[in-house]
């Protein structure tokens, strides 16, 4: 009797695999041990800049932010303790789009706690 090497699900298998790696150069799109590789790295690092995409994002917009603030003569720290005491609750990346998109209002912003 001949031995059983898997034939309808190892071949399923691979496939699922190869077409993860659609769109991969050369053999790590063709060739199925290139091509686990290949996913399983990807794959571990989709996972792990899923998480570093949010510290990212809030940097930039304390980037933005401290920006802003210091054009408006006070530093960032100052400008946060301040909006928390004014009892002003707006979040880190609707400051940043404020300051970005609409100046004027963040200016008033910034006006309201220095007062």
């Amino acid at each position: 009797m001949p031995r059983a090497k898997g034939g309808f699900t190892t071949r399923r298998y691979h496939k699922k695999v190869l077409d993860q790696a659609k769109g991969y150069s050369g053999g790590r799109s063709r060739l199925y041990k290139n091509a686990a590789q290949a996913v399983d790295k990807a794959l571990v690092a989709a996972y792990r800049d899923r998480r570093l995409k949010k510290r990212e994002f809030r940097s930039l917009w304390i980037v933005r932010i401290n920006a802003a603030v210091r054009s408006l003569g006070l530093s960032y720290s100052q400008f946060m303790n301040g909006l928390k005491k004014a009892n002003i609750l707006l979040d880190r990346r609707v400051l940043a789009d404020l300051a970005y998109s609409d100046p004027k209002a963040f200016g008033q912003l910034v006006e309201q706690v220095k007062g």
